[in-house]
């Protein structure tokens, strides 16, 4: 939008501790902003500048098929006919399954000296990032395709567009299932979720479902604070591997060859099973391994995540710490007892006030993890306030939502309805063990049920008989996946389902 400059370098304040050796400062870069456009707007909203989101806001499986028709081209299984996404054509696991595709750059980041693999590919650029999250993109990849194999199977006059987006709106509707009924409760408990949240009540068109810019880069990133300093690699047991040790966090950053060189991804989900979040104190809120060795790409040195954090939200002209807490009706900071009530340490609210020198300049991110957490959560209050709001809005205002009139018929509304995150992790492994719920942790093997006694969703309930007008390959019309229901295509472009494009 304007000639601005875009790259900078944060400096290190000399008198704090433990600076990072031989350096006074990190470069940074700033977020693109977003191109204003329109007249006769509010001209208020026409100052503020605000920064691009280069994904979709929705929770809508776009880390498993991209934001955008160009990536979702290049994820999909195009010549094999069948609905599903493609997979590695040079590597599978130890048994046989497939593991994510790999970038086709030839300058690929995750080209590690002797081990030469590339990065993985999938719906969103930062599956490279750790191997738990590699992980996850991967069990999702597993899961499209065996759904979309049994769908085939279920309904042959099917054609592989028919396949592919009932596939998509299924895992779609898994994922807004597991964030909303088994995550987001244990982040801001239920008070929270309960008082913000609140029962389904259907699609609201005045709702703006966009990522605000504070739950995208403050309170959301209250999760920096869970990571472990080691990533584990259990056996079956859910012990220490015997063949492949647990890693420090830093030897996992970009290091898909890991996972295809080293036992595939089982360990790595045992370990993230079996191990606790980390829980953050006050006075040692990310580890090391994020504030000394953490890895950005094109910067050829180690950076620290909790200085970006703050430059971020300053780069984003995010509003203070205590402006937030006026949001969300919560009391003004206005003294250091004032800080020490919702600060569990008191040596801590003295240490921030010493710095920031006044209330008013702390900021968001900063202070919304240091809060004390509210009951049954992870999170401070404020923290807890923004991310409910903003879970509220992208349930309400997406016309999508698997809840919505006429997404699913109710017998599939009851099946999706039996999927949990641990049956997923049960259906695309060799673990044979598992807790009843993946986000809950507990000590083996008292904590854990066998896979056969989780539910599983019968898919039966999308048979669909073949009738008259049923879309093929080369007709105009499709018959809908939802119980019969005929829809006209009137471009040449085939039908979909559930996109948020």
């Amino acid at each position: 939008c304007c000639p601005l400059t875009y790259y900078y370098f944060i400096s290190f304040l000399q008198a704090l501790d433990n600076l990072p050796s031989a350096q006074s400062c990190l470069p940074f870069n700033r977020s693109l902003p977003a191109c204003f456009n329109g007249f006769g707007r509010d001209i208020l909203q026409a100052m503020q500048q605000q920064q691009m989101n280069a994904i979709t806001s929705f929770i809508d499986g776009s880390v498993v098929y991209g934001s955008g028709p160009k990536v979702n081209n290049l994820l999909r299984d195009l010549c094999g006919l069948n609905g599903k996404l493609t997979v590695n054509e040079h590597f599978k696991d130890p048994k046989g399954r497939p593991y994510l595709p790999f970038e086709e750059s030839l300058q690929s980041v995750c080209l590690h000296g002797e081990e030469n693999v590339a990065c993985f590919r999938a719906g969103d650029s930062r599956v490279n990032e750790g191997l738990p999250l590699t992980s996850l993109h991967l069990l999702w990849l597993r899961q499209h395709n065996q759904i979309a194999e049994t769908l085939k199977h279920l309904n042959g006059h099917w054609n592989a567009e028919t396949i592919y987006e009932e596939t998509r709106k299924i895992i779609g509707a898994l994922h807004q299932i597991i964030t909303m009924r088994d995550y987001v409760p244990k982040i801001i408990g239920k008070e929270f979720f309960d008082n913000y949240i609140g029962p389904y009540g259907g699609y609201d068109p005045t709702v703006d479902p966009s990522a605000s810019n504070v739950f995208a880069t403050a309170a959301f990133r209250f999760g920096h604070a869970t990571i472990s300093p080691v990533v584990r690699r259990l056996n079956a047991s859910y012990q220490e591997h015997e063949s492949f040790p647990s890693l420090k966090l830093h030897e996992t950053f970009f290091s898909p060859w890991r996972i295809i060189k080293e036992g595939g991804i089982d360990p790595i989900v045992r370990g993230a099973l079996g191990t606790q979040a980390a829980a953050p104190h006050s006075n040692k809120l990310l580890t090391d391994e994020l504030t000394e060795r953490l890895i950005v790409l094109s910067i050829p040195q180690d950076m620290d995540l909790a200085s970006l954090n703050l430059q971020r939200g300053r780069d984003h002209g995010l509003p203070g710490y205590n402006d937030w807490r006026d949001f969300c009706g919560l009391e003004r900071i206005r003294t250091l007892e004032d800080f020490k009530q919702v600060v569990s340490d008191a040596s801590v609210a003295e240490r921030i006030l010493q710095l920031y020198k006044h209330p008013d300049n702390i900021d968001i991110w900063l202070g919304g993890l240091v809060e004390t957490f509210s009951p049954g959560s992870r999170t401070g209050p404020m923290f807890s306030c923004l991310i409910a709001k903003q879970m509220k809005a992208l349930r309400d205002g997406d016309r999508f939502w698997w809840e919505a009139d006429g997404m699913f018929s109710q017998e599939q509304r009851d099946e999706l309805l039996k999927v949990s995150l641990s049956k997923i992790i049960c259906e695309n492994t060799d673990i044979t063990e598992v807790p009843p719920d993946a986000f809950i942790f507990g000590k083996y093997p008292s904590g854990y049920v066998s896979c056969n006694n989780l539910p599983a969703m019968n898919l039966e309930a999308w048979r669909e008989e073949k009738s008259e007008g049923t879309w093929d390959n080369n007709s105009e019309t499709v018959q809908s996946p939802s119980k019969g229901k005929m829809t006209e295509v009137q471009q040449s472009t085939k039908a979909t389902y559930s996109t948020h494009m």
